[in-house]
């Protein structure tokens, strides 16, 4: 029997009021998570020449978030994947991107899709569910031993995690008891109303962090998506050393003063940047985002840093490219100031300047030589296959301003990753 291979167009989500009825009524429910609803076409599901089925899904966001290509806001996000439900596998074939009142925003086609497993519990593993199950409007597909196998673990794994859920449950009931009886409580009935009321509250939900419950040593094991966290080859940062000296193309940086917006994202400070781009090995990556560390997350030769700016770059195919500066304290560093000029006033706040420019030029060293290696996102999802561009020569930050950072952010900078014997090549 062969492969049976299923093409589905996967995942978009917005609130049910921001979505005209008549679109409503083509799509079904298949997932709730934070922040989204993962819904299906289920009668869009046809099959196609040697197996291949077509499916429709999409991903609604609560609310619509910015497109760091257009500069514009979207809220929905179509997407087509290629699953293989023998293999457990999937390929995202095509991206549509769509605002809140249903104009499209722009689409993309995935050139070179890869064929990636299908994660349990995320939005991909619902849609293959979907997709894959016998009895579908595309016909019943046989489902082979393996397949079975993986929906039995899977189950034993959800009924796995209910009994830890219970017992956890008790055991925090049963500790709670046991403070009633050793703390006597003065205020009577009152004392013990507001103890019940504690214990009625849920769980407060662990998010990824630097320290804590949440610290970097925990993320893999917090959702599937972060598997790669703990799991990958080549995960960031690194400590740079045994370089291989050579003649590296010289970065062409596309950087002139531009629109900026100054984001206070809980763990760091960001900087959105509406233009800037650069220009290497005849690929162009455009700049989308700033983002700041302390203390700086890669060292050299051991030695680290006292902070570090990285400029997170993606190019038309989806690749994603890192330009890293290391900065050293020592004199005010002006571009630096024109953010820090323009921090929200309050948490979660954000700054646009309306009649301000950013001079991205003048972050840059006036030496631009570099380390180039492949590595990751250094937060969660720790997607891998992402460029590193390092420069050597680091660039200055004031003691002012790095107490200002100091003073608003703990640190947040992921520990070194192991360097998996992987290929580091620096300017000679």
């Amino acid at each position: 029997m062969g492969r049976k291979i299923i093409t589905a167009a996967v995942l978009a989500v917005l609130p049910a009021l921001a979505v005209p009825p008549c679109a409503l009524a083509a799509w079904q429910l298949v997932a709730t998570e934070q922040g989204k609803r993962v819904e299906i076409e289920r009668d869009s599901i046809a099959t196609g020449d040697g197996g291949e089925i077509r499916v429709r899904g999409r991903i609604v966001l609560d609310r619509s978030i910015i497109d760091p290509r257009t500069s514009s806001l979207y809220r929905v996000i179509e997407i087509y994947n290629r699953f293989d439900c023998s293999e457990r596998t999937y390929a995202t074939l095509k991206r549509s991107y769509i605002k809140e009142n249903g104009e499209l925003l722009r689409q993309e086609e995935v050139r070179m899709p890869d064929n990636m497993p299908v994660r349990s519990g995320t939005p991909d593993d619902r849609l293959f569910r979907e997709a894959c199950r016998p009895g579908s409007s595309a016909g019943a597909r046989p489902v082979n031993l393996g397949q079975t196998v993986d929906r039995v673990n899977e189950a034993a794994s959800e009924l796995r995690q209910v009994n830890q859920m219970m017992i956890d449950k008790e055991v925090k009931k049963e500790a709670s008891r046991s403070r009633g009886r050793i703390a006597h409580s003065p205020d009577g009935l009152a004392g013990g109303a507001a103890r019940n009321a504690k214990k009625s509250l849920p769980a407060p939900t662990v998010a990824w962090a630097y320290e804590g419950a949440g610290a970097p040593e925990r993320w893999a094991a917090m959702r599937s998506e972060y598997a790669v966290c703990a799991f990958g080859n080549r995960q960031s940062p690194i400590d740079i050393r045994d370089g291989i000296a050579v003649d590296l193309e010289p970065i062409q940086f596309s950087y002139s003063p531009v629109k900026f917006k100054v984001v206070d994202a809980g763990r760091s400070l960001l900087v959105m940047s509406y233009g800037g781009a650069f220009g290497l090995l005849g690929k162009n990556y455009a700049l989308t985002q700033m983002l700041f560390h302390r203390p700086g997350e890669t060292t050299v030769g051991g030695r680290s840093f006292d902070m570090e700016v990285q400029l997170m770059h993606r190019a038309e195919d989806g690749q994603q490219a890192i330009v890293s500066i290391l900065l050293e304290r020592g004199a005010e560093n002006p571009v630096i100031q024109s953010i820090l000029n323009n921090l929200p006033l309050e948490r979660g706040g954000e700054v646009a300047p309306v009649a301000q420019l950013l001079d991205l030029e003048r972050l840059l060293p006036a030496e631009r030589r570099y380390y180039a290696f492949m590595g990751s996102l250094t937060m969660p999802p720790c997607t891998e296959d992402v460029l590193w561009l390092v420069l050597k020569q680091t660039q200055s930050i004031s003691s002012e301003q790095l107490a200002i950072f100091q003073r608003l952010y703990p640190p947040n900078a992921r520990p070194v990753q192991p360097g998996s014997n992987r290929i580091i090549k620096e300017s000679r």
